[in-house]
């Protein structure tokens, strides 16, 4: 996920300072995601769980980037998809419900956990972190698809 979201990043850059602002969100995320999910460089002893606050960051974080994608950059994308050819009008609508169901996927994950003191409300963490971690990956290649599709079509313009 981390190279495709750099890869994403060299090829949107400069594009638009929200898409920016944006996918600078999206890097902190996926470094608090490998965090909590204790993959290489933040490997967790045997059976360890990540710490409250990290977890609470973490929520934040998804909930900061799935608000941000729904209520800026999505009616951006829409906005600019009104000029584009049909193909990206057909792509946006069929990619957004695809979207959604990732951010209830990141929103149930948020809920369980972002609030919880370490008790048995932390059963499944890993298998919850697997999940949302398919999730995420799925919805941001959901994201670059509408990205590289405005783009080829010049619809996403620096900013005057």
């Amino acid at each position: 996920m981390l190279t495709k979201q750099q890869l994403a990043a060299q090829r949107f850059s400069g594009k638009h300072q929200a898409i920016d602002a944006w996918l600078g969100e999206r890097q902190q995320l996926l470094v608090g995601y490998v965090n909590i999910a204790g993959l290489p460089p933040y490997e967790r002893e045997h059976q360890a769980l990540p710490t409250v606050a990290d977890i609470r960051d973490f929520c934040n974080l998804l909930v900061d980037y799935v608000s941000a994608g729904h209520f800026e950059i999505y009616d951006q994308i829409i906005r600019n998809s009104q000029s584009a050819p049909e193909i990206t009008r057909e792509l946006a609508d069929n990619l957004f419900p695809l979207i959604s169901d990732t951010t209830e996927i990141a929103l149930e994950f948020s809920d369980r956990f972002a609030d919880r003191q370490m008790d048995d409300a932390f059963i499944g963490f890993d298998l919850a972190v697997s999940k949302l971690g398919e999730a995420l990956e799925l919805r941001m290649g959901f994201e670059d698809q509408l990205l590289a599709t405005l783009a080829d079509h010049q619809l996403l313009s620096v900013e005057e």
